[in-house]
């Protein structure tokens, strides 16, 4: 009788325990799901505590290296010029997506962003000069375009990040995986202002000389292969990886190629420039208030026809040329016209910047920003109308736009590229903005065939920027990839003779008033960077293409 009441009470108390013990691991379960890593058991929990640290010091390292090559770019390229910092910048990005890799190709986005936005906070800092002359001082807006066109800079490097991640992840070097989608990306990324990491050496003369066989491109690829240079070094001394003598051999065959193709051009077209044909060009750089002209347009015209009397006073010249939209009051088309008003008393051809108006096909009047050329005897047969307009600036996609744009002009776009001639010479005329895009100024070398280049703009909007510098350096490798002479017109600075080298010949400083006199000689070269364009961009996009479906073994 005293059993069964005890093994009654024993089963109760284990059904008791049990039940316990069932609500407890349920407990448990939940609060491992809520707690994450506290759930772990308490020999795990060091590792993963210190994975998790690991993880996090990744991101910084990831971060600080973007950050750092960011800058490093904005100071070595051609605003800045401090074209060493350029040789550096892209290890110090790597060094940060080697960090990156472990949190995966998001994480190396993230990291590609920061370095285009910080590129573009130093880089980018004379767009802001156009808030007071151009938003009339709108901050709001100036701060709301800045920022848009910031991001999408800086996307471009996102997208850079996550190709080299990829690439990386799929067991390539970082010479493979960092060279092709630089270019591809450079190549392919739509821009309202080109930049390109070849940019920067302009002034290494010998070495930007094979400009003319694959544009900045091509410069762009010699700069990096010295970045993986220096990335690779930077390993071997941290005890990261063996001597890289194969890294090294690669960078000394590259830049030792480079000189010695530039050294044999240098000394080839001096020879041909001492027998081509001369003409003695004469700039007027007026530096007048940029709204001037549509203030007082008599005045501005006036001025530029004083200061030029002021040049040919000094001395004779073949050809003078004013900046862009000098004379405003409008050239009725079609050609050709009487040009004596313009020109007065001056008696010497003059190539100019002018505003013309045409009708269009639907009998609507259209103004056009325009380049036109005066002859010996006064007639104007020959202009060309500017291509490539500046959106939000010279064109507006929606004329309610207006009200926050008030200093926009309505421009029409023209369609073709023809020459300005004068007796012998052949002229092609980009106009401002035009310069900047390689693959339109080589179009317009195509269809023109030129042998001089005459670059017309205005570059007051920028004021004591780096703006002017930039496009100056811009406009010299123009110089390069066509081997022609270009005189280079800016109503405040920086005008300029270049020559078939990217070689300053002469020079104003910016926001002067002065004249510039020099001689210009004429060349046909074709080269094969005008034949065949940004070929290693094409030639890069394919191998990253074909990289991405490979695995290297290993």
């Amino acid at each position: 009788m005293q059993q069964g009441p005890g093994r009654h009470r024993g089963a109760a108390l284990a059904a008791r325990r049990g039940s316990v013990a069932a609500q407890s691991g349920r407990a448990h379960g939940r609060g491992r799901r809520r707690a994450g890593l506290r759930g772990l058991p308490q020999r795990r929990r060091p590792a993963v505590a210190a994975l998790s640290a690991a993880a996090r010091g990744g991101t910084a390292r990831a971060l600080a290296g973007a950050a750092l090559g960011g800058a490093l770019f904005f100071l070595g390229y051609a605003g800045w010029g401090v074209w060493p910092l350029a040789l550096v910048a892209w290890a110090a990005l790597w060094w940060g997506l080697e960090a990156a890799r472990a949190r995966g190709v998001a994480a190396a986005a993230l990291a590609g962003f920061v370095f285009g936005w910080v590129a573009h906070a130093g880089g980018f800092g004379w767009l802001w000069r156009l808030v007071d002359v151009f938003l009339d001082g709108n901050r709001p807006l100036g701060a709301a375009l800045w920022l848009a066109h910031s991001a999408w800079f800086a996307a471009a490097y996102a997208a850079y990040a996550a190709l080299y991640a990829a690439l990386r992840a799929r067991g390539w070097a970082v010479a493979a995986a960092g060279v092709a989608p630089l270019l591809a990306v450079e190549w392919l990324w739509p821009a309202l202002f080109p930049v390109r990491l070849g940019d920067a050496f302009v002034d290494r003369t010998a070495f930007v000389q094979i400009a003319d066989l694959g544009g900045a491109l091509l410069v762009t690829a010699l700069a990096l292969v010295v970045n993986a240079a220096v990335f690779e070094t930077l390993r071997w001394a941290a005890g990261a990886r063996p001597l890289p003598r194969g890294t090294w051999a690669a960078a000394a065959l590259a830049v030792g190629a480079a000189a010695a193709y530039g050294t044999l051009r240098i000394r080839a077209l001096e020879d041909a420039v001492a027998r081509a044909p001369e003409l003695r060009a004469g700039v007027v750089q007026g530096n007048l208030d940029v709204l001037a002209k549509r203030r007082d347009p008599e005045r501005m015209h006036a001025a530029y026809l004083q200061q030029t009397r002021e040049l040919l006073a000094d001395g004779s010249v073949d050809l003078v040329v004013w900046p862009e939209t000098v004379y405003t009051r409008g050239i009725q088309g079609p050609l050709p016209v009487a040009g004596d008003l313009i020109r007065r008393d001056l008696g010497v051809p003059l190539l100019f910047g002018a505003a013309s108006v045409r009708s269009g096909p639907d009998g609507r009047s259209l103004t056009y920003n325009s380049a036109f050329l005066i002859e010996a005897d006064g007639a104007i047969r020959d202009g060309y109308d500017k291509n490539l307009l500046i959106p939000l600036a010279e064109r507006l996609p929606v004329g309610a736009l207006a009200r926050w744009l008030p200093h926009a002009d309505h421009f029409g776009a023209a369609a073709d590229t023809p020459p300005l001639t004068l007796g012998p010479w052949r002229m092609a005329t980009p106009i401002c903005y035009e310069a900047i895009v390689a693959g339109f100024v080589r179009r317009m070398v195509r269809e023109a065939r030129p042998n001089l280049l005459v670059m017309l703009s205005n570059d007051s909007w920028f004021g004591d920027s780096q703006e002017p510098w930039l496009h100056l350096n811009l406009a010299r490798l123009r110089a390069i990839e066509h081997r022609r002479f270009v005189v280079r017109a800016a109503n405040g600075g920086v005008s300029a003779i270049i020559d078939p080298l990217g070689r300053l010949a002469g020079r104003t400083g910016l926001l002067t008033r002065e004249n510039l006199r020099g001689s210009v000689r004429a060349l046909y070269a074709d080269t094969v960077y005008a034949r065949l364009g940004d070929w290693p961009g094409a030639l890069a996009t394919a191998a990253v293409a074909a990289l991405l479906l490979v695995r290297r073994a290993g």
